[in-house]
């Protein structure tokens, strides 16, 4: 099929449902409007579920109860709409029930503002509920990929029986891309969810029932011992990175999402300057791709990690490394998005440093 422009709010929620969404719950907020606004329409049209709730604590239960019956469920929001779904996040993460959410990351703390930004990296990757859980964790980069991970989201939820999160800044939600949005995305071969709640017997030979309280403290920790387990495979499985020209280069950028746009344009400034340096772009924000960090080349001599944040995913760049390099952090915050100049002359004072 042909490329069409969309605008990437729109894109997502069309991918959602091209993914198999069942039903959508969530409550507006800049700058994610425009994905509950397209649902409204094309869910019912498709004789689907939406439901704008009447808040997002409302809404994130909402997707509990349809998540629990075996519906594939979705929602949205933006940084302080998530931070009100967290309990209810660790609530589908402790009883193992799937869904897919989509956080527009916005300026920050508090109601901060509504210009894009990477603000929310460790509400993303930390969990901000409550216990021993992770979700998994996408940053993609451009609109296609966007549009290709939504879609692949609902099937890595099922399998895994665990809450899957995509994380976009407010520029990639707001922005217009081409996207080919029946572009084929890798399936995944899935088992009968013989664990529903569906008002019938179930794998046990009795109703289903669905919970996270485990009041024997032995039962809890067997418990999460089991969801380490299913922690444990995702970092097997689902660490995803891209090298981007790293033959050579002196300098790595650690980048995702919006920067790593950005940080393209810097390099081709670089390299015009006799400067090679290369990009390492995190897919995958937890689990975090630390396995990428052995495949540098000898040739690199330091990263140099670019946020829209103060250093959220720098931490995870020091682990990763091991100390193996000198780590530089140029990051913006409140909204502002670095420019590509911001970022040659961050690496130029690298190299300047090094002579």
């Amino acid at each position: 099929m042909a490329k069409v422009l969309m605008k990437g709010n729109e894109a997502m929620a069309l991918a959602a449902i091209k993914g198999g969404c069942d039903a959508f719950f969530g409550y507006p907020i800049t700058p994610q409007n425009e994905i509950p606004e397209y649902l409204s329409y094309h869910m019912v049209n498709e004789g689907r579920v939406f439901v704008q709730a009447e808040s997002e604590v409302a809404a994130i239960n909402m997707v509990y109860g349809a998540a629990g019956a075996g519906a594939r469920v979705l929602t949205s929001s933006s940084s302080p709409g998530i931070a009100l779904k967290q309990e209810g996040i660790s609530y589908l993460a402790g009883s193992e029930l799937p869904c897919v959410i989509i956080s527009v990351m916005r300026g920050g703390p508090g109601l901060g503002g509504i210009q894009p930004s990477q603000g929310d990296y460790n509400q993303i990757t930390r969990g901000g509920g409550n216990g021993d859980y992770h979700l998994l964790a996408f940053a993609p980069e451009s609109l296609q990929e966007t549009v290709d991970i939504v879609k692949q989201a609902f099937d890595l939820a099922d399998y895994y029986r665990n809450p899957v999160i995509i994380a976009v800044d407010g520029l990639i939600g707001q922005m217009m891309e081409p996207v080919d949005i029946d572009k084929e995305v890798p399936k995944m071969k899935l088992d009968p969810k013989n664990w529903a709640a569906e008002g019938k017997s179930g794998e046990r030979g009795s109703r289903n029932t669905i919970v996270s309280l485990h009041l024997d403290p032995y039962d809890l920790e067997k418990h999460n011992l089991k969801l380490k387990k299913k922690y444990d495979e995702m970092i097997q499985k689902e660490q995803r990175y891209e090298m981007i020209n790293m033959e050579n280069a002196e300098v790595a950028i650690v980048a995702y999402g919006t920067v790593a746009r950005i940080a393209r344009s810097a390099i081709e400034t670089l390299k015009e300057e006799g400067i090679n340096v290369g990009i390492l772009r995190p897919l995958s924000i937890w689990p975090f791709p630390r396995k990428a960090f052995n495949e540098l080349p000898e040739s690199v001599h330091s990263l140099l990690t670019v946020e829209m944040s103060l250093g959220q995913m720098n931490q995870d760049v020091h682990l990763a490394d091991k100390c193996r390099h000198n780590i530089e952090f140029y990051g913006r915050a409140g909204g502002v998005v670095p420019e590509p100049q911001e970022i040659v002359d961050a690496v130029k004072k690298i190299v300047r440093g090094r002579n």
